[in-house]
């Protein structure tokens, strides 16, 4: 099984080092001024410049996105992805690939089988999909909370993109979240902090060896 793996909420030179050496796939930075992990669109760029051109796929990650934004992500950190994990509709899933030439990843939240059957309607305008954990009540936050969700609901599920299992995935759980959900893409966050936004470059190593291992 062939497993590739997302370091989301990347912050600094070393968790973005550590995330490329170790064979990350995807590199993902935050857009949200709730977020710990927040970052500029400028200072994303200045993270992502050494590593392009080295086979790893950089993801811009927004909630509900402006027009504004989008145009200077495409102008400073220049996005393989957009990842939108709002209220978006499939017509602003559409506008938004359309706008910035990038692919976007549409995140849902999930604590319901009726959660993931949504994303039947975005597959004509999405190049991958998220799973990701519904966060609790009032949380100021759609994701990157550490909650996780009945990995089951994935299960013997096809779809036409290929599709993220997120949500308190850690080096340690990992690998039955895989067997559990049949995933192919994997995506972490909090599950590699030492705390609330920073990235502990030893965990996100961990992380991605035991992805290899499957």
């Amino acid at each position: 099984m062939s497993i590739r793996a997302k370091i989301c909420g990347l912050s600094t030179p070393e968790a973005v080092s550590a995330a490329v050496e170790g064979g990350a796939a995807y590199l993902g930075f935050v857009f949200f001024a709730k977020s710990p992990r927040n970052l500029t669109p400028e200072a994303a760029g200045r993270l992502v410049e050494p590593i392009r051109g080295q086979g790893v796929r950089t993801v811009a990650v927004t909630v509900d996105p402006d027009d504004v934004l989008i145009d200077r992500l495409m102008a400073t950190m220049k996005p393989d992805l957009i990842q939108v994990h709002g209220k978006e509709t499939p017509a602003r899933v559409r506008q938004i690939a359309e706008r910035s030439g990038a692919g976007v990843i549409k995140a849902f939240s999930v604590s319901s089988a009726s959660d993931v059957d949504q994303a039947r309607a975005f597959e004509p305008v999405t190049e991958q999909f998220l799973f990701d954990a519904r966060p609790v009540e009032g949380s100021a936050l759609p994701g990157g909370t550490g909650a996780r969700f009945d990995w089951t609901l994935l299960d013997g599920r096809r779809f036409s993109r290929p599709h993220f299992l997120a949500g308190g995935l850690d080096p340690w759980n990992v690998a039955d979240a895989i067997r559990v959900s049949g995933a192919p893409l994997v995506d972490v966050s909090s599950g590699v902090e030492r705390g609330p936004g920073l990235k502990d470059p030893a965990l996100i190593t961990a992380f991605l060896d035991a992805v290899k291992r499957l």
